[in-house]
């Protein structure tokens, strides 16, 4: 059947550059250009890079008990990074697996174990660290080192203490290589956050890596993202690449379950993405990039499922991504549900691109939505974008 978007609030409509066709059949868009923004009024571009927290907040006394995960992913390792902590060969199980505890983290639900968790991190390159407790960290967060492999326990997770602030991340992956994570609980905690602005609490920070493994991830009350993938901010020009992430959990987070800002060949498989809310654009997913330096190559977004987000299930809005430097776009979803009723499931816009070239394809194939998708204007006439045999209602 043909639908004339007369579903869309006056408020929330757009200039549609083509009748959208539904059912068995599929929807291609070779987009034209011209001004616009953002595709929904909740969707405004509010992605941004972010700086190391310093803050180290104030303790509390509440524990959280999370779900189980499972994993059993590795990574091979190269030399190490520099270390620092000690330990004994008893620490060493004979399977090569170090503990938390033998670095002195408590894992009380109470302790502040920031600085021995670090410390854990920091002594078990090249090696597997398991995660045994229920850590308490402050918001200064925990940097990992290239050929890090991290495993959770059942049962075991790291939350934020009592904060104030509105920029932290609770692992960086910034600049390192081969990191492989299984089963991750992180608690941005952000019903403790004394902060009243600011978007920029992530959970998992990814900028300028490679080769990373995250098995069943789950992050929920970030203050901003769940996980946040983007270039470098050391180095210029060096984007995150080879980054797997399977099975993640976002539930609550506050700006998006997940925001890719740069990236290439980046894949999440079956990820859930969840009441998300708080800040816009309050996206499951941001696909957004700060400026003309962004990569979107071989981006792969697998069975995602997006619901009870307060914004666009997925959001892609390349509003800085035209400029002097020529780009191809490389977007793929498949098989994305959305139970979305207020700002739709999908929504793709924002480029004014002003003579600069954008070409390539953002498709999203076989989804199921309750509501139809958005498309802006401002497309350039290079990029094209398809739905492929969407389900409606």
């Amino acid at each position: 059947m043909a639908s004339t978007r007369s579903d869309i609030p006056s408020a929330m409509r757009r200039k549609i550059l083509s009748t959208l066709v539904f059912g068995t059949g599929s929807l291609v868009l070779a987009a034209c250009g011209g001004g616009g923004g953002a595709s929904s009024p909740t969707a405004a571009s509010s992605s941004s890079k972010t700086s190391p927290g310093t803050s180290g907040g104030s303790q509390d006394t509440t524990g959280t008990t999370p779900g189980s995960g499972t994993g059993s992913q590795s990574a091979s390792v190269t030399s190490p990074d520099t270390v620092t902590g000690t330990r004994n060969a008893s620490d060493v199980s004979p399977n090569g697996v170090l503990t938390d505890t033998s670095f002195g983290v408590k894992g009380d639900g109470i302790t502040n174990d920031r600085v021995a968790l670090q410390a854990a991190i920091d002594g078990s390159v090249g090696q597997i660290l398991l995660i045994t407790g229920q850590s308490r960290i402050d918001s200064t967060g925990l940097t990992l080192r290239s050929n890090t492999h991290i495993r959770f326990a059942q049962g075991a997770s790291i939350k934020l203490l009592a904060h104030n602030t509105d920029s932290y991340q609770m692992m960086r992956l910034w600049d390192v290589s081969n990191v492989n994570i299984e089963s991750p609980y992180l608690d941005g905690s952000k019903s403790l956050n004394a902060a009243t602005s600011g978007e920029w609490g992530m959970g998992i920070s990814i900028a300028g890596s490679s080769n990373i493994t995250i098995t069943s991830p789950t992050t929920i009350d970030c203050w901003g993202d769940g996980i946040y993938i983007a270039n470098s901010y050391s180095v210029d020009g060096v984007t995150s690449k080879g980054i797997t992430i399977s099975n993640h959990l976002a539930d609550g987070c506050r700006r998006q379950g997940v925001s890719i800002i740069s990236g290439d060949t980046v894949t999440f498989n079956s990820p859930v993405w969840q009441n998300i809310g708080g800040t816009a654009p309050g996206a499951g997913l941001d696909i957004e990039p700060n400026d003309n330096t962004a990569v979107f190559r071989a981006i792969r977004i697998v069975s995602p499922k997006t619901l009870g987000c307060a914004g666009p299930g997925i959001q892609v809005d390349l509003g800085s991504l035209a400029g002097p430097i020529p780009k191809t776009v490389d977007i793929q979803i498949t098989n994305h549900i959305d139970n979305s009723l207020v700002d739709g499931p999908f929504s793709v816009g924002g480029m004014a691109p002003s003579g600069y070239i954008v070409t390539g394809a953002i498709t999203n194939t076989n989804p199921v939505w309750q509501k139809n998708w958005y498309l802006g204007n401002g497309i350039p006439s290079g990029l094209t974008i398809s739905v492929v045999n969407p389900r409606i209602g």
